[in-house]
């Protein structure tokens, strides 16, 4: 099917385009990008006039619990929930169950996320057999199925030559590692950032050395073997401090960071002790925050991503100590990052293009996607001036632990198109054509 997108404001740092533009879309790819362009017979003409078009948005950290916790999320569920928060790409890390370790789990994913028809879903392989950190796990098994990255989020390695080991054997790959930096003898029983909050509410505190000390080793372990690294939702203003040496250096390190890691921080968890603000890493202070928001302006953070985490009720309206860590955030993250960065001017549309599209295609080793004749036909459209309530409806995912509950936020995706499918129609979830046999 063809598609007429008719005065969009087009955005793409990679081909330097901010401004209004007509794109018509064929079959799986972008056909023509212009002023005027006429629609073929047929085509569906969608009306874009102050809308924002961008290459389709990629989320490198989400959970989505399949298999073996789809009580809480399925392949399904979170490719809907993606679509509706304007994503075209997601790289689901494996801390599912079995653990995603060898190919036939990989292989699994993919094939799920086919049958849902809605987004690609890109599988992160483990590090470690079972993410026990005691053997390699089978990573030449898991690239030849698809797999796009390594890592053994929801741990951190705690050997450093299990870790050395593990990035000697990705980089022959050219592969990255994405790294959880957390050193388990510093944060064993830690609920909360150790400070101010922890002090404030008598709970367990969990540091921020046990988060930097980490990024520290796995940077120098970069540097000793070669190997890309990506240090995952990075929280504390000192671990980027690290990151941004790094870099100065030219090692290959790169790094992400979560809404909730830039829009809250530990003074928000008051004594109605809301479990939706447990998070992993926890939230760090308001100083930290402010880094970090300042880091993703600035260049030092590469990607913005979600770490969707979702977990049933049960899991969560429970004691502070026992609940568990996270919060959903794919349909969140596009309107926390408009509503707080983009329309106050503080940061451009083109700085959330490359944080949340181009940058992580890049680290993951995907295809580029340009707004350009002959490119794949993956594009998000937004809307500046939607206005979304959050509310337990709303939220397409399957678990609704949401930090953002009750709160009205401006701008979202209205469209999203994969390989020229139209997957979102006007904030829609587009039915998925089933074919029976």
């Amino acid at each position: 099917m063809a598609f007429l997108l008719r005065g969009a404001h087009v955005v793409d740092p990679q081909v330097g385009l901010d401004g209004v533009r007509d794109v018509l879309i064929d079959a799986d790819k972008i056909v023509a990008v212009g002023e005027s362009l006429e629609a073929p017979e047929g085509a569906v003409v969608v009306e874009a006039a102050g809308k924002y078009l961008v290459p389709g948005l990629v989320d490198m950290h989400v959970h989505f619990r399949d298999p073996g916790f789809e009580y809480k999320e399925t392949i399904e569920t979170g490719a809907r929930a993606a679509t509706h928060g304007g994503f075209t790409d997601v790289a689901t890390m494996p801390n599912t169950d079995p653990v995603t370790d060898t190919g036939a789990e990989v292989r699994y994913q993919i094939d799920r996320a086919r049958h849902a028809g809605l987004c690609h879903v890109r599988p992160i392989g483990a590090l470690t057999t079972g993410e026990k950190g005691q053997q390699l796990a089978e990573i030449g098994d898991m690239v030849m199925e698809g797999a796009v990255a390594f890592s053994d989020d929801g741990h951190g390695v705690q050997s450093a030559g299990m870790m050395r080991t593990c990035m000697e054997y990705v980089s022959q790959f050219d592969k990255v590692v994405s790294a959880h930096c957390e050193v388990e003898s510093l944060t064993t029983h830690g609920v909360i950032n150790e400070g101010r909050a922890s002090t404030r509410l008598g709970m367990f505190g969990w540091p921020s050395l046990g988060e930097e000390l980490e990024i520290y080793r796995d940077i120098e372990l970069c540097r000793m073997t070669g190997c890309a690294l990506h240090i995952a939702h990075i929280s504390t203003e000192k671990g980027l401090e690290l990151v941004r040496s790094a870099k100065a250096e030219g090692l290959p390190v790169t790094c992400e960071v979560t809404p909730h890691h830039l829009f809250l921080c530990e003074d928000d968890i008051t004594d109605a002790y809301d479990t939706n603000l447990k998070m992993n890493p926890p939230l760090r202070t308001a100083r930290d925050a402010a880094a970090l928001r300042e880091g993703v302006v600035d260049g030092t953070i590469d990607c913005i991503v979600t770490d969707h985490a979702p977990h049933a009720p049960h899991e969560k309206d429970c004691e502070w100590e026992i609940a568990f860590f996270g919060i959903v955030g794919l349909e969140t993250s596009l309107p926390l990052m408009l509503t707080n960065l983009v329309l106050p001017g503080t940061m451009s549309w083109s700085r959330l293009v490359e944080v949340m599209a181009v940058n992580p295609r890049h680290v993951l080793r995907l295809d580029p996607v340009r707004i350009e004749a002959g490119s794949v036909a993956d594009l998000t459209l937004i809307d500046p001036a939607a206005v979304v309530t959050v509310t337990p409806d709303y939220l397409q995912s399957r678990s609704k632990n949401s930090a953002w509950l009750g709160q009205t936020l401006t701008g979202a995706a209205s469209d999203v198109f994969v390989a020229g499918r139209r997957t979102l129609t006007d904030g829609e979830l587009t039915p998925v054509p089933r074919v029976l046999k």
